[in-house]
C-alpha cells in the first residue's frame, strides 16, 4: 500500500479516510507480527512509516470533524 500524503487525505471524505485507516492498521499488524516471527524485517522503515501515516490520518480526521 502506498503511503498517503496530507494533501491526499484532505481531499478524501471521512468514510474513505476511515476505510484507509483500517487498512493501514491491518498492514501494520501484519508487518509487526511478521518481524516478530522472523526476527529480521526486510524493510525496517516500513513499520515506522505506517505508524506515522496512521497518526497523520487520525490527526486530519479529527480536524475535519471539528470543522463540521
Amino acid at each position: 500500500m502506498a503511503i498517503l500524503r496530507s494533501k491526499e487525505i484532505w481531499e478524501m471524505e471521512i468514510e474513505d479516510i476511515q476505510e484507509k485507516l483500517t487498512e493501514l492498521k491491518a498492514e501494520l499488524a501484519k508487518n509487526i507480527s511478521k518481524s516478530a516471527a522472523a526476527g529480521v524485517n526486510e524493510n525496517p522503515g516500513k513499520i515506522r512509516e505506517l505508524k506515522r501515516t496512521i497518526a497523520r490520518v487520525l490527526t486530519i480526521m479529527s480536524q475535519k470533524q471539528k470543522e463540521k
